[in-house]
């Protein structure tokens, strides 16, 4: 199934985007998609609804696609979970997952604005599957345990001010929790759609030309790996995204490609889950 909420920042309502294009008002069965509609079964809910024919039809044409998660209470990130990204970066492999956090409030759609930070000169791109979680989780068993908790999938742009993230502190923060720096959908696709996670291609442009053309089975700690690991660290509540890293061909690991500017466009894509485009411009 893939969720996705439509309409004005703010004023987004929840649908489902069926197998042959059409998209279903979910107004009836939820009033958002959120950590409530993902701990109470709601993907099961909706799955019914538009099994009985009793989801009325919206019209697409101009509406506008939000981030297909309501205020995730929280984004957990993992840097350098990919050999060519570590090795582009000159960093070594890490032992463990490299884990850091994302301010949620950076959470915008997929074709939304994205704002270049006043005094930045280092923006960079980042295309990465994202984890939803759907069930609250803590000290999980082993991977088993945590593909049980997994409500589902969606395409994030993790982006990133390499300037404030390596030379302003020792933390990477500020360089991740920019205004506007974390678009996410379209879509988010239920697990049982998507299958194995560790099978997708990952791809991202700018201006046209291809810069990162990755796959999730390059991944250095899979997916049900993280969220084991993380699930002993912290409680994961319905709602959370987990950015799981980025694939090789960001401006950090390509010497002489400059970084984003004011009036560049964006397009990013992981196979079955959507597409995003985004135009930069200056905050």
């Amino acid at each position: 199934m893939r969720l996705l909420r439509v309409g004005a920042p703010g004023e987004e309502r929840p649908a489902v985007r069926t197998d042959d294009g059409r998209l279903l008002d979910l107004s009836s069965v939820t009033s958002d998609i959120d950590g409530a509609f993902l701990a109470a079964d709601g993907v099961d809910q909706a799955r019914a609804a538009v099994a009985a024919g009793q989801l009325p039809r919206l019209e697409a044409d101009g509406l506008r696609i939000g981030a297909p998660v309501a205020r995730p209470g929280k984004i957990v990130c993992i840097g350098l979970n990919y050999r060519d990204h570590a090795d582009e970066t000159g960093a070594p492999i890490p032992a463990r997952p490299v884990v850091f956090m994302k301010d949620p409030g950076t959470v915008v759609g997929p074709y939304d604005d994205v704002r270049i930070p006043r005094g930045s000169v280092k923006t960079d791109w980042e295309v990465e599957l994202a984890v939803v979680i759907g069930r609250r989780a803590r000290y999980l068993d082993g991977p088993d345990a945590a593909r049980d908790v997994i409500a589902g999938y969606a395409v994030s742009h993790d982006v990133s001010e390499r300037e404030f993230q390596l030379e302003y502190s020792s933390q990477w923060d500020l360089g991740k929790s920019c205004e506007t720096f974390n678009p996410l959908g379209p879509w988010l696709v239920t697990t049982d759609e998507v299958g194995d996670p560790q099978n997708l291609g990952l791809r991202l442009s700018v201006n046209g030309v291809k810069r990162q053309d990755g796959h999730t089975g390059d991944m250095i700690f899979p997916v049900d790996h993280i969220v084991s690991y993380l699930s002993r660290y912290m409680v994961l509540e319905p709602g959370d995204v987990i950015n799981t890293g980025t694939p090789a061909g960001v401006a950090l690991g390509l010497p002489g490609t400059p970084y984003l500017r004011p009036g560049d466009t964006v397009e990013l894509a992981v196979d079955g889950l959507g597409s995003q485009r985004q135009t930069f411009g200056q905050a």
